[in-house]
């Protein structure tokens, strides 16, 4: 089981059970390539400003992430497909029973493929998005250090994605 993490009233999610760092996604799911483009030109306000401040252009750790992007029989609101980390944003749907339960089989799924999944609500990216950066960071150096990912004397890899 996934160990949930309180902050006040909000909460994230970090689950991993892996760390295989594949330099390509082999889930990658084309039947929801067509969906996942029109999620991707109706973001929401939370997820523009994650993309925009924190995770576009490499800003993070030189790290390329993903939009709306399918894996499995989901689509990541962000993914890093170097590091198999997913990064999702629940808005106030999620605090429904249903949608909560299907976060959760969503979540296990893609943990047991190896991913690493970071759950925020909108609202900790609306009030706090430096302490949102700070625990993608936290979490990226985590499994750098855990994994066979060739680490600079900065402590970042060596190698960048393109």
């Amino acid at each position: 089981m996934a160990p949930w993490r309180q902050t006040g009233e909000e909460y994230f999610l970090f689950c991993s059970m892996s760390q295989e760092q594949p330099d390509h996604i082999v889930d990658y799911n084309k039947a929801l390539k067509k969906y996942a483009s029109a999620m991707r030109s109706e973001g929401t306000k939370s997820e523009a400003l994650l993309w925009v401040y924190v995770l576009k252009n490499k800003q993070m750790k030189g790290y390329t992430f993903n939009r709306q992007r399918p894996v499995l029989n989901y689509i990541a609101d962000f993914i890093c497909k170097k590091l198999k980390l997913i990064i999702e944003l629940d808005g106030v749907t999620h605090d429904n029973e249903e949608v909560h339960v299907k976060d959760l089989i969503k979540t296990n799924e893609l943990a047991s493929e190896g991913y690493t999944i970071l759950r925020f609500t909108d609202a900790e990216v609306y009030n706090g998005i430096d302490r949102v950066q700070k625990e993608i960071e936290f979490a990226i150096k985590e499994i750098e250090r855990n994994s066979s990912l060739p680490l600079t004397s900065s402590g970042t890899p060596s190698k960048r994605e393109t």
